[in-house]
């Protein structure tokens, strides 16, 4: 569904290039792959060796990256970011990558996640006279680096990163290396690949097939990888920890080309869809996808239940970003302009309509509205996820307790709400079995959906998330 009016939405994408002549303009490319995970604000830093140098802004990367600012970007070393504010808000000042100087040199740091200590660290921070230039919870680790007693800077990071607890992937790039660092439970997918003789890192591997980059692995969790002029070295800030990749992931946020720990994202979702018609059997005339994301698992079903599958939803690519706006008003006006129901394929017809997921339930009573509207005689809903009954701490704006439809409601409930003749949601065991887990529900964060995290959540986040709105 669409994140920008439907209130599920991803905190950002990283990108960086080492030992590349041209690595603003790869930075540039690479972003614009990973505009999906973020359209509030973007920026680009380079290091050529000597300095490190920054642009940034509130926009979309072709909106903040003119001509003339990509001249400024000179450097063989870049970090990028793509953002969607959750965990600080918005502003200028929280757009990163977050860039600091001082005598003993710069730093600069691109995070995708949420730290779930953030308040609790910030306190103690402070309190030992730490100043923050921001109110995003990615400057921490920041402080932390500087605040260390260790001598060497990789030292420094991995005790840095030991103190954190949450989701994170951070590039963090100094004037004469880039390290690449992800949280223990591996909770945002991170890669490798290399282009040439330079190394790139990115959140989804769309971005290598923009730029021609070769896919050499995953970043692991609690690795801290190290890029410099003298190749690649890994190392461990922590071990044992079970990995735990965010399940949205392959339902909705990531884009249908890119692969994750292996599996194809597009593969997946088809697999979701195909669970469905298994555990929803339904008989109707035709099959539709909600666009974009849903497409997929809509294919998916109409392949496997030998219902036509067809284009009875179309998005209007032209809207501009008015609507990115997360208010209930927006978001209902946004429907009606994003999408339209195509009266030829629907009327008359008993639709099958697929989607990810739902979480207000106010943009699927609409489409379903627009649905009928149009003629359908009949909508059945089927969701190629379980319901989302708890919020995520992870960096996925998937609101408070209280906004979620389903933390209260049961799926006959919501079914009468959305105003559907029937309402299915995927089961938990066949959403894991459709990526070809042999071992249940193992590997995977599947908080929004059982309410089981895997750390800890601190008092001050559960508050946040539990009261807020």
């Amino acid at each position: 569904m669409l994140a920008e009016i439907k209130g599920l939405n991803e905190e950002c994408g990283v990108f960086g290039v080492w030992g590349h002549q041209d690595a603003a303009q790869l930075t540039y490319y690479g972003l614009h792959a990973l505009q999906h995970r973020g359209q509030e604000g973007t920026g680009i830093v380079v290091s050529d060796g000597t300095t490190l140098k920054g642009v940034k802004g509130e926009g979309l990367v072709t909106e903040i990256f003119t001509a003339d600012r990509m001249a400024e970007l000179t450097g063989s070393a870049a970090i990028g970011h793509v953002r969607y504010a959750t965990a600080g808000g918005g502003g200028y000042e929280n757009v990163q990558p977050l860039l600091f100087h001082s005598q003993s040199g710069s730093l600069a740091l691109a995070h995708n996640g949420n730290l779930v200590n953030a308040n609790s660290l910030k306190h103690q921070l402070e309190a030992q006279g730490s100043i923050f230039q921001t109110s995003s919870d990615s400057e921490v680790l920041a402080h932390l680096i500087r605040r260390s007693g260790f001598a060497h800077k990789n030292d420094q990071v991995k005790n840095a990163l030991s103190m954190l607890k949450g989701a994170y992937a951070y590039l963090i790039m100094t004037e004469n290396e880039l390290m690449v660092a992800l949280d223990p439970h591996g909770l945002r997918p991170l890669s490798l690949a290399c282009l040439g003789d330079a190394y790139v890192v990115a959140s989804e591997t769309c971005a290598f097939d923009v730029i021609g980059a070769e896919y050499i692995r995953d970043i692991q969790p609690g690795e801290l990888l190290i890029i410099n002029d003298n190749g690649l070295k890994s190392e461990q800030f922590a071990v044992n920890s079970t990995k735990a990749m965010c399940m949205m992931e392959y339902v909705y946020f990531s884009r249908p080309d890119s692969n994750i720990l292996g599996v194809n994202v597009h593969t997946a979702r088809k697999n979701m869809g195909k669970r469905l018609a298994i555990e929803a059997p339904i008989d109707a005339d035709v099959v539709t996808g909600v666009p974009d994301s849903s497409i997929s698992a809509a294919i998916g079903y109409a392949e496997a239940t030998g219902i036509p599958y067809e284009m009875g939803l179309i998005k209007n690519k032209y809207v501009g970003r008015t609507f990115i706006q997360p208010t209930q008003a927006l978001r209902e006006q946004g429907v009606k302009m994003k999408l339209s129901a195509v009266r030829g394929v629907v009327e008359g017809k008993r639709v099958v309509m697929v989607d990810d997921s739902i979480v207000r339930g106010t943009t699927s009573r609409r489409i379903v509205n627009l649905l009928k509207e149009a003629g359908a005689t009949e909508v059945h809903v089927v969701i190629s996820s379980p319901p989302i009954k708890n919020p995520c701490f992870y960096g996925i704006d998937t609101a408070t307790k209280e906004e979620l439809i389903a933390s209260d409601k049961s799926v006959e409930e919501i079914r009468q709400i959305i105003g559907a003749d029937s309402l299915t949601f995927l089961s938990t065991e066949g959403m894991v079995a459709a990526l070809g887990q042999t071992e249940g529900a193992n590997g995977f964060c599947l908080g929004c959906f059982t309410g089981n995290y895997p750390t800890e959540i601190y008092p001050d986040t559960l508050q946040y998330y539990y009261q807020r709105g």
